[in-house]
């Protein structure tokens, strides 16, 4: 270079620098002309090593006129830039991160010049320049910013013009040297149609979706604006499919909703936006894909030489161009007639990738980002159900949380997303066959996770909010309507959750809850429904607060959801062998309080009433044993049946009994319950001493139990208007029946000395 160039572009005044810019580009050009690259090159290498080289090792002035020597080294040379690229482009790129904020801006301003020259070229080193470009996008200095602007609209332009068609003059070259080259065995050349290699452009998305995926978590909002403008640009770019490397980067995008510049997060929702009717777009271009997705038969429709893999593949929206027109007369003459091609046909997008992002953003404290993940996954009941269905646990882990968010709208969309998922689940089970099969096909695995499903519901029982539980307790129990033997069949824990959740605070929950027991129970063998009993019965021994104050509850929903003769027959079976009387006289309290009043038990009290039939009579004496546990439920018993006279022996049991606070309690209830419409029957019957004595004669032995209290005046009261009848000359039942009363009132008096010891 010469010494007067030289010198003028070190020159602090920028005019000078200019001129000495001039004279350089006519020395480049004289060069070109006269095809001297040796010259040429030994100019831009000692623009690069010597005005500009490493950073810090020249002042501000070399390296201003080192950056627009370049610039009109590379005017100068025009369309034949190209072969000195390697050495300009790295050069001007290493002021980028210079101190001094004026070299940052002439740098900015010498690649603008570069670039308009070099064009499509420039996209070699697109990965570098983007980088650069990041950093200044967050730079301090407006004037920095200004330019590192316009340089990145100016790449934008190229980009957008040239990214999927635009091959690099300098591997044509080589492709057509080695074609001249190449020559058969007679010595001639071989000339090929197309190159051996198959020419690549010179931007490459996959080099680049990597660094774009480390720059997609920077905090700085003016960094960025620019990704998502640059993403919004190449998204835009027909043919490139930007759509398929989505996962890469789609993480980082939704953090940029939470941003603190309102700019930044109406950009980012647009963006996402734009990627969202992108995917439906490409769905689109083979609906049947979709309708499919969730058919057992879908596995016919695929080549039957393809091999199989135990575990489901991921889904991809790639619509094979191939299949949809074979059945046209794909062949012929031995040409392979492809047909039109949509746009977006051919796109593969791995939505388990996507699904599996979108579930972690539901995890986020920010209320917009679940918004935004909800909608998602809400639209991709429509795109991809198939991979829902398989990310069904996950779905439920992420979502039943929010069935109680704070906020009404995210709420909503919660449970519209619960709702769709559920209607789902449903169809899957019931395309998939018959639930209750014990025949399964091991070649075709079942697209829903049936045990991890169940259990992903179970953990949610005890999540802090109440309509979560019910929720999952909803899931149960759909799974268990859907697949009753696969949920008998599962052995993780479920059932002992289940009773645990009967302590629930929640009424709604447990009410819940005992209809799912209830609804295993009736689908189970007896050994299942035994084991609920002992459970329950447990569970009722361990949490006495839980048999005071839900044990009413418990017992009666159970009644009423199961056969309740069965359920008194099977709790009085355990109950006789209980060690623990406290607890056993307790339970029986609660048993025999709702015997007398529970509505969902009116048949039982009825079939009490009648001893003459046999069923009557075979319950009675069922549970009899279990309630001598009570001494006041057992009289209450034999009220309730009519069986006076084993009433009325009961009461000398009391005499052997030590009259405590809580028995005098029990004695005036049943006084109370006396009073109520569920002895209707038995007062109406005071009115015939002579047919039942021992009625009279017991209700006047629970008189001379109680102390003189409100019960004693309502029972006096009760007696007295009815007078008394003769009750001493009337005649008592036959001698069988006073055996048999003799035998019953010793049991219970066994049980009375029992309680004694």
């Amino acid at each position: 270079m010469d010494d007067n160039i030289a010198n003028g572009l070190s020159n602090r005044l920028y005019e000078k620098r200019k001129a000495a810019a001039y004279d350089l580009e006519k020395i480049v050009r004289e060069g070109l002309i006269a095809g001297d690259s040796f010259k040429i090159r030994k100019i831009i290498e000692t623009l690069c090593d010597e005005f500009i080289g490493s950073t810090g090792s020249k002042n501000a002035r070399s390296s201003a006129g080192g950056l627009i020597g370049l610039a009109a080294t590379s005017i100068a040379l025009g369309r034949d830039v190209d072969r000195y690229l390697e050495l300009v482009i790295p050069s001007v790129l290493s002021c980028f991160q210079d101190r001094d904020s004026r070299i940052r801006y002439y740098a900015t301003e010498s690649l603008y010049n570069i670039a308009k020259v070099a064009k499509g070229e420039v996209l070699l080193f697109f990965n570098e320049v983007f980088d650069a470009l990041c950093r200044l996008a967050a730079d301090a200095d407006v004037s920095v910013k200004n330019g590192a602007e316009l340089l990145d609209r100016l790449i934008k332009d190229i980009v957008s013009e040239k990214a999927t068609a635009y091959v690099s003059t300098l591997q044509v070259e080589r492709d057509d040297e080695d074609n001249l080259e190449e020559r058969d065995s007679s010595g001639r050349h071989i000339v090929h149609p197309q190159p051996k290699h198959a020419r690549t452009t010179a931007f490459s998305l996959p080099k680049f979706i990597p660094l774009l995926s480390e720059r997609i978590y920077v905090i700085n909002p003016y960094a960025r604006t620019f990704l998502v403008s640059w993403i919004s640009v190449l998204n835009n770019i027909p043919d490139l499919d930007l759509i398929t490397y989505l996962p890469a980067f789609f993480d980082g995008i939704f953090k940029f909703l939470n941003d603190s510049h309102q700019d930044v997060r109406v950009a980012t929702s647009r963006l996402l936006e734009e990627f969202l009717d992108e995917i439906k777009r490409v769905a689109r271009t083979n609906p049947a894909h979709w309708q499919q997705a969730i058919v057992p038969a879908i596995e016919a429709t695929e080549p039957k030489d393809q091999s199989r893999s135990s575990t489901p593949s991921p889904e991809y929206s790639f619509a094979d161009s191939q299949s949809l027109v074979r059945d046209e007369g794909a062949t012929k003459d031995g040409e392979e007639w492809m047909g039109d091609v949509a746009p977006g046909q051919g796109t593969a997008i791995d939505f388990h990738s996507l699904v599996g992002i979108l579930l972690d953003e539901l995890n986020s404290l920010d209320e917009t980002i679940q918004q935004t993940s909800l909608k998602w996954l809400v639209e991709f009941f429509d795109i991809c159900p198939r991979t829902l269905v398989q990310s069904t646990p996950d779905l439920l882990r992420a979502v039943l949380p929010l069935i109680a968010h704070e906020s009404p709208s995210l709420r909503k969309s919660a449970a519209e997303l619960n709702s769709r998922l559920l209607a789902l689940v449903r169809q899957v089970i019931h395309n998939e066959g018959d639930a209750d099969s014990t025949v399964t096909d091991n070649t075709s695995p079942s697209l829903l996770d049936f045990g991890q499903t169940v259990g992903a519901a179970t953990v949610q029982l005890v999540d802090d909010h109440e309509e979560t539980r019910v929720t999952a307790l909803s899931w149960l129990m759909e799974l268990h309507r859907s697949a009753p033997k696969k949920m008998l069949a599962l052995d993780d824990g479920t059932f002992p959750a289940l009773l645990k959740t009967l302590s629930d605070p929640s009424e709604r929950v447990v009410m819940q809850d005992l209809q799912l027991l209830a609804l295993i129970s009736s689908n189970s063998e007896d050994d299942y429904f035994n084991v609920l009993i002992i459970n329950l019965l447990t569970l009722f021994s361990s949490d006495r607060k839980l048999l005071e104050q839900r044990g009413s509850l418990i017992i009666r929903q159970l009644a009423y959801n199961l056969n309740a003769e069965r359920i008194y027959r099977a709790i009085a079976d355990n109950l006789e062998k209980e060690e623990d009387l406290d607890f056993a006289s307790t339970m029986v309290q609660t048993l025999n309080n709702n015997l007398m009043t529970a509505p969902e038990l009116l048949d039982l009290r009825r079939r009490l009433r009648n001893l003459e039939m046999k069923d009557g009579q075979a319950f009675f004496t069922s549970i009899y044993r279990c309630w001598c546990h009570n001494a006041v439920a057992t009289v209450s018993l034999c009220l309730l049946a009519q069986a006076y006279e084993q009433a009325s022996s009961l009461l000398h049991v009391f005499a052997d009994l030590e009259i405590t606070v809580p028995l005098l309690v029990q004695i005036d209830k049943l006084v109370q319950l006396l009073e109520s419409p569920v002895f209707t029957y038995l007062r109406l019957q005071l009115l015939e001493p002579e047919r039942h004595p021992y009625l009279v004669k017991c209700l006047y032995g629970l008189l001379m139990i109680l102390p003189q209290t409100s019960a004693f005046t309502t029972l006096r009261n009760r007696l007295n208007s009815v007078g008394y009848f003769g009750m001493a000359g009337q005649s008592t039942n036959s001698a069988g029946n006073r055996s048999s009363t003799a035998a019953l009132t010793g049991v219970s008096a066994a049980r009375a000395e029992r309680r004694k010891m």
